[in-house]
């Protein structure tokens, strides 16, 4: 059986990481240099662990979710000790519940409205592991379960600039959604594909929170990771769907480069060729077209969107593929010239993109991700 290997998708990007390694305090420094080998480090593992996807992970749910919480008690032994199981009530550790609950609201998403079994369909239990390493800033989908570190927490108040990563519940649903995006389009993770599976994890992790919140279109923030930061960093999260590269501007994690146009395309070979970065264009499509749309961006935007990723994106698609699907979509499950097709093409339009216009330009060789900004900042590789 061919075997796929996937990678280690992280919610914070290399780029933010190598700011603060750059410009942040020795203790700052010195954690970020920390969670960059680390996040390579997993990548390695993960590699290496590739022939034995799903043996535990991908146990089938019996009649319906089904999900477990390890804690890794400050360590890198995955998946940890178990602390929490399916039914169980809720403990006295606040990032066991958050993941409890997060993945529980996920779960809950994708098979209420989009009638969908798990994040492989098949009713994958859904495994997360809390305190994972100490200092650890970030969270990550490694193909089989969610992990999340601590933050900064056990740091000096002056210091923190990250709260625990189980606080925001769109970063559970983002990256659960790397684990749908690894099941249905496998998009590759770099460049424009990459940035559509950013995107997609960033339009679900947003509609999770939106549908737990029961907020509309326009009374959602549409902030990705709000209450992550302290009140250290001058930001309101790590993106934002409605005003892309607005998300935060600080001293020490810098401004944020997301472009909500393509003609602020940021051609880049960091950050596996700047997957967080110009995902911020499809992300504002999606934006528009909610917005368009009004009331619950779950139904019309979000069916659009999911069926575009379960049945035509493909490993390779580029921006103005999903264009052309998600118009293609709307078509077909709400009829040709409707209002939501309407929306769609205004979506992509509003971030200068046509549908059904000229192909894009094909891609080049892709980059790195944390390994290369960890190569810089020791002086090893070169800067971009």
């Amino acid at each position: 059986m061919h075997k796929h290997q996937h990678p280690i998708n992280c919610i914070v990007p290399p780029h933010m990481l190598e700011e603060i390694a750059t410009n942040g305090t020795t203790a700052q420094k010195a954690l970020a240099i920390s969670t960059l080998k680390a996040s390579e480090q997993m990548r390695g593992q993960r590699r290496a662990l590739s022939d034995f996807t799903g043996a535990v992970a991908r146990i089938a749910a019996v009649g319906g979710k089904e999900r477990i919480v390890y804690d890794a008690k400050n360590g890198t032994s995955l998946p940890g000790t178990i602390v929490r199981r399916e039914g169980d009530g809720p403990v006295s550790d606040v990032a066991v519940n958050e993941a409890y609950d997060g993945s529980g609201a996920t779960y809950d998403l994708y098979k209420d409205i989009y009638d969908r079994n798990s994040i492989d369909n098949n009713g994958m239990r859904l495994d997360s592991t809390v305190h994972y390493r100490r200092g650890y800033d970030n969270a990550f989908w490694d193909g089989e379960k969610m992990v999340y570190g601590d933050g900064d927490e056990d740091q000096p108040i002056e210091d923190r600039l990250f709260n625990r990563f189980t606080i925001a519940i769109d970063i559970i649903g983002h990256e659960l959604t790397h684990g749908v995006t690894q099941f249905e389009a496998k998009l590759v993770y770099s460049y424009q594909p990459g940035a559509l599976n950013e995107s997609m994890s960033d339009v679900f992790g947003s509609l999770v929170k939106q549908r737990v919140l029961n907020q509309t279109a326009s009374e959602a923030d549409w902030i990705i990771g709000e209450g992550l930061f302290t009140p250290n960093v001058n930001g309101v999260g790590i993106r934002s769907m409605k005003t892309p590269g607005n998300a935060y501007n600080d001293p020490v994690l810098g401004k944020d480069p997301q472009p909500g146009h393509m003609k602020d395309y940021v051609n880049t070979s960091s950050d596996n060729g700047g997957v967080h970065i110009n995902s911020g264009i499809p992300n504002h499509a999606f934006y528009i077209t909610a917005m368009e749309l009004g009331g619950y961006a779950w139904e019309k935007a979000g069916q659009i969107w999911y069926a575009t990723l379960r049945d035509r994106l493909i490993a390779n698609s580029q921006f103005q593929d999903c264009a052309n699907l998600t118009y293609s979509v709307a078509a077909d499950l709400f009829g040709a010239g409707s209002l939501e097709q309407k929306a769609v093409e205004k979506g992509w339009a509003e971030v200068g993109i046509t549908v059904n216009g000229p192909p894009p330009p094909p891609p080049t060789e892709p980059g790195g991700g944390c390994l290369e900004s960890f190569l810089r900042l020791i002086g090893a590789a070169p800067a971009k």
